[in-house]
């Protein structure tokens, strides 16, 4: 009877991981949606920020193509940026008005 019980208390815990993640991963979806076409300011290593216009995200969210990119040392105006080098990112979203 305890293993039952256990095995119930079990199967509610994953369901609310999964719940869990699955929420998180719509969030951060919905966050790569309103990125795009917007200028986002990215924090990479080294201290180094850079501003560029958000395009698309890889399907293994590995690399994040952007254009007019702006660096310390020039525009590019095409570019991949290794979400693995990439700190934080920012950029304003649009309120929506009533």
């Amino acid at each position: 009877m305890e293993e039952e019980v256990m095995q119930c208390g079990e199967e509610n815990n994953v369901a609310e991981q999964q719940a869990t993640r699955a929420l998180l991963r719509k969030r951060f979806l919905e966050t790569l949606l309103a990125m795009n076409n917007q200028k986002i300011t990215f924090s990479m290593h080294d201290r180094i920020n850079v501003t560029a216009t958000f395009e698309v995200a890889d399907i293994d969210i590995l690399h994040f193509q952007v254009s007019n990119l702006e660096t310390p040392i020039g525009v590019q105006p095409h570019a991949l940026l290794r979400c693995s080098d990439v700190i934080a990112c920012c950029f304003k979203t649009q309120t929506a008005r009533t």
